[in-house]
């Protein structure tokens, strides 16, 4: 008697629990659904038509014409994660001291950046030119490695659009 209302009182905090959690993936998928509405607006007139979501360079070049066109100035960015060639350093299997040294002349993701312009030869990227705030050194990096530093600003929502386009399509 006693195992029967120990089982219904977990019976029970797992349905709560079971609830929480479709509760948090429909969410999760109402702004994923609510996202692509906004890459199908820049890229298909509002239809979200799988096959002309994909990426290809007149896609890209539609992107690139729209954040042209969109994105607030200045827009202050940071890396999303470690550019390439800071791997074996964050990591730990690469030296500190060398990797400050290799910091000075090379764009890192914990660096923020102005972007100041885009290239025009879309190829299979869009790349940005940016200059460093730390130092005005200027780099050209790809755009999807980067994030606005303002969350809640109206750059981070289209530059995170464009990530998730990006390497998902």
């Amino acid at each position: 008697m006693f195992g029967c209302v120990k089982i219904g009182a977990g019976y029970a905090k797992r349905q709560a629990i079971e609830q929480e959690h479709l509760k948090i993936r429909k969410k999760a998928m109402s702004k994923i659904k609510e996202q692509k509405k906004r890459i199908a607006n820049i890229l298909s007139k509002g239809e979200v038509k799988e096959e002309e979501l994909w990426k290809s360079e007149k896609t890209i070049k539609k992107y690139l014409k729209y954040l042209k066109n969109n994105l607030d100035t200045p827009c202050i960015v940071t890396g999303i994660e470690d550019f390439p060639w800071e791997e074996k350093y964050v990591f730990g299997y690469g030296s500190k001291r060398e990797y400050e040294r290799l910091k000075k002349d090379n764009p890192s993701y914990t660096d923020m950046f102005e972007i100041i312009g885009f290239e025009e030869d879309v190829g299979e990227q869009i790349i940005v030119n940016v200059k460093r705030q730390s130092d005005n050194k200027k780099f050209e990096i790809v755009l999807d490695w980067l994030e606005a530093i303002d969350k809640k600003s109206k750059n981070y929502q289209l530059l995170h659009d464009y990530a998730v386009w990006y390497v998902n399509y």
